[in-house]
């Protein structure tokens, strides 16, 4: 499982199985009790996991109407065991409040997708287990008419995830690009439960636009080839041919994407095979947003991204990018599976498409996307919006493509530095996952998420966010922030695919401002290693060594 290690750095699971598991944490500090409560520190160093019929030689003792707070050291899913003395009362019962920050657990959690705060019978000389959501925090308050005082033997975090082998690494001389690839891996990685979720704590849905910087982040690092494909096919039987993914209609667009980027990193032709009928319907449907000028006109729900929710004209410039990317893609990958008439209709619908090009004003996920799909001149692009106040009018989602944009353009040291800015805002003021969104403007006179809210601060989980992340209810680990981690591995360790699954490849690392770099890339073959350093001319050294 994934923890901190003595230098409170993460560490890597050594398993090798991609099965579910659960592990029992011990919190790793309390952060706040109040005056009655008892012994609270035994807490940290229990092992009581199992209630014995005999006493336990230390226990944490609350009476009616006490509380603590405890904090487990980095964000989790899954819930809590908490595991009880005899009590001569009988049943007690306790409020508790989980937490991604510590003052969402000390205020009032959102309460739709996940329980966050909730009211638990806790048994004498027993234990209980409880919810499935994304903290870090808990707060526990015994009832002020409860008949006696609860005895606790340990308070543990049940965390819940899936077993998987990093084959992916990245290792560098800045500890703050190291920090930033391990978190967004780790932010994807809680996200891969059942399916790949958008966020642990809130929607804990499959939402196919929000999946595709995960699919990039998946392919980079883990060996798994279970959670993609059946995320992908989960929301494609649950959803009829024709019909907006997600009530979405640009979300079909992005199913087609997903679906070949994984065929591209893991080269699995009898699954794409098994994809093409859904496939044509769904390039049809495609088809029909195309209007007559070249402009899209997609229906239901006109959604880019909710930094540009409030904007049409960047909405309409990043879904024209968009939809053109997916009859690219989609062109790929009828080629792939010998169906020329539907590669022929993408080619007509992408070629009315590019004669169109929108002005997406100063809105940087809208030119980003533009410049992906084929729009303008990269260069021009990055120099006149996206290199222009670097680190402003982001998004943890599209902010991604930002960086993908500004690479293409050749301005791989503008991107490392948002990276560096704008991720690493968020590990500065106590992020162990990266958030659903997130602005640097938030960071000015506001106290960390680790620590309790602080009078004449801003409470940066509490008094932040718009449209459905408002305060308490916004994500601090959204899967589609974890985009960094792939844009390091592909940019930095310098690996790109030619050919799907990896047959070929070409590998240019970069160094940049860097010393030094090593890490390793999953293909369908085995693992890519890549390392390089500067020699003492400032010429570069690097090798690589490839799989069979």
């Amino acid at each position: 499982m994934m923890a901190l290690n003595a230098d409170g750095q993460l560490r890597y699971p050594a398993a090798t199985a991609t099965q579910a598991r659960r592990e029992l944490l011990s919190p790793v500090r309390v952060l706040w009790h109040s005056a009655t409560a008892a012994d609270s520190e035994t807490l940290l160093r229990s092992n009581e996991k199992q209630a014995f019929v005999s006493a336990a030689a230390a226990v944490c003792r609350l009476p009616p109407g006490a509380g603590l707070l405890l904090d487990y050291g980095i964000e989790l899913h899954g819930g809590i065991r908490i595991v009880c003395g005899r009590s001569d009362q009988g049943v007690n019962r306790v409020r508790i409040r989980f937490g991604e920050s510590a003052s969402e657990a000390m205020g009032a959690p959102n309460n739709d997708h996940a329980l966050h705060d909730t009211i638990l019978d806790l048994p004498s000389h027993g234990m209980v287990s409880y919810g499935q959501t994304g903290f870090r925090f808990l707060r526990l308050d015994v009832a002020p008419d409860a008949g006696g005082e609860v005895l606790l033997l340990g308070v543990f975090a049940e965390a819940a995830y899936r077993d998987l082998v990093y084959a992916g690494s990245f290792h560098c001389s800045d500890e703050r690009l190291n920090r930033i690839w391990q978190t967004g891996a780790y932010t994807v990685h809680l996200n891969m439960q059942d399916y790949i979720y958008d966020g642990i704590k809130r929607d804990r849905l499959v939402w196919m636009g929000d999946l595709n910087p995960e699919i990039r982040v998946i392919a980079s690092v883990f060996d798994d080839r279970t959670a993609v494909p059946d995320s992908l096919d989960f929301v494609r039987d649950r959803t009829a041919p024709g019909t907006p993914i997600n009530g979405i209609s640009s979300y079909s667009a992005w199913w087609v994407i997903n679906q070949y980027d994984w065929f591209q990193y893991r080269g699995d032709v009898d699954y794409l095979r098994r994809q093409h009928s859904y496939l044509r319907a769904v390039l049809r449907q495609l088809a029909g947003y195309v209007g007559a000028d070249g402009r899209e006109n997609f229906e239901a729900m006109r959604f880019l991204d909710w930094s540009s929710a409030d904007n049409e004209a960047a909405v309409h410039a990043g879904l024209q990018g968009v939809l053109a990317w997916a009859f690219d893609a989609g062109e790929r990958l009828c080629l792939a599976l010998g169906d020329a008439d539907d590669a022929k209709l993408c080619a007509s619908c992408r070629h009315r498409l590019l004669a169109h090009c929108p002005d997406p004003g100063f809105n940087k996920p809208a030119a980003a996307l533009l410049a992906l799909a084929g729009f303008g001149h990269p260069a021009t692009v990055n120099t006149d919006i996206l290199a222009r106040h670097p680190f402003a009018g982001l998004s943890t989602f599209m902010g991604y493509y930002v960086l993908e944009a500004r690479a293409k353009a050749g301005d791989y040291a503008g991107a490392l530095e948002v990276i560096r800015h704008y991720w690493g805002g968020m590990l500065d003021f106590g992020a162990t996952t990266f958030w659903e969104d997130f602005d640097l403007d938030w960071l000015e006179n506001s106290g960390r998420i680790d620590e309790l809210p602080i009078s004449g601060k801003h409470d940066l989980h509490a008094d932040f966010g718009k449209h459905c992340y408002t305060g308490l209810r916004h994500s601090l680990c959204h899967g589609w922030a974890g985009g960094p981690t792939a844009w390091l591995s592909e940019h930095l360790l310098g690996v790109k695919f030619l050919e799907p699954g990896g047959r070929t490849v070409a590998v240019a690392p970069r160094l940049l401002d860097l010393e030094w770099l090593e890490g390793t890339f999953p293909t369908a073959y085995g693992p890519i290693k890549v390392t390089a350093e500067r020699r003492a001319d400032g010429s570069l050294a690097s090798d690589v060594r490839l799989p069979k």
